[in-house]
């Protein structure tokens, strides 16, 4: 909770000095005004939507092999080869909502 409340205050105020602990915002910029909660609010719950967006591309980030190997399957085998046995089939797996 912390680290998304930290993110959207920052994204709302990125020249602000504060802090976040326990979910309270401790605001430390006298002449810098806090955003107000509903504001806070609405920017976690966008932040939020926009990752969970992005699983699909998270998924797939973390199935595909390092780049060495899929270089040497390029090598290998060729840009065809190494889109149809490694890449589609993740992408398949994993498709864009």
């Amino acid at each position: 909770m912390n680290n998304h409340l930290f993110n959207a205050v920052l994204k709302l105020s990125p020249n602000a000095n504060f802090y976040v602990e326990d979910g309270v915002v401790t605001w430390n910029s006298p002449d810098i005004e806090m955003p107000a909660q509903a504001e806070i609010d609405a920017e976690v719950t966008r932040q939020q939507a926009e990752y969970n967006t992005l699983e699909y591309a998270r998924n797939r980030q973390a199935e595909y092999p390092d780049w060495g190997v899929q270089l040497n399957k390029i090598y290998d085998d060729g840009l065809t080869k190494w889109k149809t046995e490694m890449v589609d089939p993740i992408k398949a797996k994993y498709p864009k909502p």
